[in-house]
């Protein structure tokens, strides 16, 4: 009688939404110069393709230090001027693969997907745990930033930042897939 009690209490509990987050969001994904050099950019890509995520946005561009300080506005101030640097010298060392990603909650699931930051850390089965093994330790010997294949929006906030900055209106678009047929 208490087990079924449990099952059912936990059955009716409905998860905490927040009411003022939408539920289909946009993202953006970065696949980093060490992801377009190694040529591994259409296995990532199908990660989020196999997810359900719909492209609405793609790209391809060679950023400059200017580009990506205000690509990475707020680093300076978290994480310390030789983080930035190393940061701005890696993402322009070559070309850069911008993406906006659509789906059910974007931006988490995407974060789900990439894994933890540091590639050493990354569980595997995530992008990161599975394309990259570089760690924080290695890169500070080198003087380099992180190789860790991709960057994805930190937060909804971010996100709407950061599509702003990489893409104009007009080179977002709005179409229907057959996830949205069957998985929404």
């Amino acid at each position: 009688m208490l087990l079924k009690r449990k099952l059912s209490e936990k059955m009716t509990d409905k998860p905490k939404v927040d009411p003022n987050e939408p539920i289909m969001q946009r993202t953006l994904i970065l696949f980093k110069p060490d992801s377009v050099q190694r040529a591994i950019v259409g296995k990532v890509l199908q990660r989020f393709e196999d997810a359900g995520f719909k492209i609405v946005g793609m790209k391809m561009r060679w950023i400059d230090r200017n580009f990506g300080k205000k690509h990475y506005f707020d680093v300076a101030q978290r994480h310390g001027e030789i983080v930035l640097n190393r940061l701005l010298n890696s993402i322009t060392e070559g070309p850069v693969i911008a993406m906006v990603l659509e789906g059910i909650s974007a931006v988490e699931q995407v974060r789900k997907i990439v894994g933890s930051t540091e590639p050493k850390s990354a569980t595997p089965g995530t992008i990161r745990g599975d394309f990259a093994q570089h760690s924080y330790a290695v890169a500070d010997s080198k003087d380099v930033g992180i190789k860790n294949i991709v960057h994805s929006s930190g937060s909804l906030k971010d996100a709407e930042y950061e599509i702003a900055l990489w893409f104009t209106p007009d080179e977002l678009h709005t179409y229907k897939t057959v996830h949205e047929i069957h998985v929404f």
